[in-house]
């Protein structure tokens, strides 16, 4: 369960009704990203009383800066939310990393490099994967595997949130998973509509193609030919349902989602 994905349409959305239906799909556990305006002890309270295990949690801190100073708010406010995903019982963190008006690829990825270098040694000292994700967009950071590998190299301890929708947006998605599937310990499935040519209602990405979200299944990805990849690297860990278009209500899309990506699990013997 994604508490994002849950949170989107905001007139379906509660906290209890979010537990409730982790419980009812039988899903492994929830990755609570953000903290909805409540204590994260409250949210450990909830996440106990129906049985259910926080296995992420996903925050947002800006380290794109060139500087340390000038990243320092938003390293305290890291800090805070290494704690918060103690509290919370959450083994992985991850940082969301978007892009920045009128910044290269390159350059936010310098940035953001630098920041984790800063704030790896505390989730390491906390006891937390730190992880990032494929992010999408013409001038994200972390697209591919290259990139996240980049980063890798100079921050040892970062590890990745593998996202098979936004990996897909600069490469094949399976591939991308199997070249840095040894850092890989947390996962976010999602699905695209593809089309060659500019048109209202799709975005931009970094292969030129032009994108609009769908439900997992009903899109153009591929998800069979990653969750061979992930079978054969013996991923052991817990894969997001993310969904972001408005189609279905949050819980219709999260049923379907988890109906087919059982069903394809089952399929190729995993």
């Amino acid at each position: 369960m994604m508490s994002y994905t849950m949170a989107r349409q905001p007139q379906f959305f509660t906290l209890k009704g979010m537990f409730e239906l982790t419980r009812e799909l039988n899903l492994d556990g929830l990755d609570m990203v953000s903290l909805y305006d409540k204590d994260a002890k409250e949210l450990r309270r909830m996440a106990d009383d129906h049985g259910v295990p926080v296995v992420a949690h996903t925050f947002f801190c800006d380290l794109n800066f060139a500087t340390k100073e000038e990243r320092a708010p938003a390293m305290d406010k890291a800090r805070r939310s290494l704690d918060d995903a103690k509290t919370l019982g959450a083994p992985v963190v991850m940082v969301v990393t978007p892009p920045k008006a009128g910044m290269t690829s390159a350059a936010s990825r310098r940035n953001w490099i630098a920041g984790l270098q800063e704030l790896a040694p505390f989730a390491q000292q906390a006891g937390l994967a730190l992880t990032v994700e494929n992010f999408p967009g013409v001038e994200s950071p972390f697209v591919t595997a290259a990139q996240f590998l980049e980063a890798a190299a100079a921050v040892p301890s970062l590890r990745l949130t593998f996202d098979n929708g936004n990996a897909a947006t600069g490469e094949a998605p399976a591939e991308s998973f199997r070249r840095s599937a040894k850092y890989v310990v947390h996962a976010h499935f999602k699905d695209w509509d593809v089309v060659e040519n500019e048109t209202p209602g799709y975005r931009p990405m970094s292969d030129g193609r032009f994108y609009r979200s769908a439900l997992i299944g009903e899109g153009a990805l591929d998800h069979r030919s990653c969750l061979e990849a992930m079978r054969d690297a013996k991923y052991p860990g817990c894969i997001n349902i993310e969904y972001e278009a408005n189609k279905y209500p949050p819980a219709e899309g999260i049923r379907r989602a988890a109906a087919y990506l059982r069903a394809t699990a089952t399929d190729i013997g995993w």
